[in-house]
């Protein structure tokens, strides 16, 4: 929904064959200190998949039975908020999830569709803190808060290839 004169813009992105990716960007660009933009608040994500045998609790070994793993279902929280904020961030940078707070409400079986929808609620210099909720055909399987900092992709992997070395 739009915010203040601003209009929203809806991108779409299609991922290897599955189901669109629509992200949703109100508006409101601010500047930092510096000048440069900065992420607002209120850009939203959503994104869409089908549970898979490969998607369920059985198969990636958190559990014993053929329903949603709750792993899979962060990653899809996670995919859904980066990928939401991605478009508006400067050429070589990136997010790194930092905290996810999960409740895993309803069972979801293979087969059946699941929906994540995000928003950035918070911005704080390079931390954002997005508001999640998933649900699949009958209703809320869950609701998450989950912290990202933006990051300089090459920076931050030459720092993680070169842990440990003397």
């Amino acid at each position: 929904m739009p915010r203040g004169n601003k209009t929203s813009r809806h991108y779409f992105c299609f991922n290897s064959g599955l189901p669109v990716i629509e992200y949703i960007d109100n508006g409101n660009m601010r500047t930092s200190k510096n000048g440069r933009p900065t992420l607002n608040t209120g850009i939203r994500g959503k994104i869409e998949k089908n549970v898979s045998s490969d998607m369920t609790a059985k198969s990636v070994g958190s559990g014993e039975l053929e329903v949603l793993a709750t792993p899979v279902l962060i990653a899809l929280a996670e995919e859904c908020s980066w990928k939401s904020v991605a478009h508006e961030l400067d050429e070589g940078q990136g997010t790194v999830g930092t905290r996810m707070d999960l409740k895993h409400l309803s069972a979801t079986p293979v087969g059946m569709s699941v929906k994540c929808i995000s928003e950035l609620v918070d911005v704080d210099g390079r931390k954002l803190v997005f508001d999640i909720e998933a649900f699949d055909e009958a209703g809320k399987i869950a609701e998450a808060t989950h912290e990202r900092y933006i990051v300089d992709n090459e920076k931050f992997m030459s720092k993680a290839t070169n842990k440990g070395k003397v």
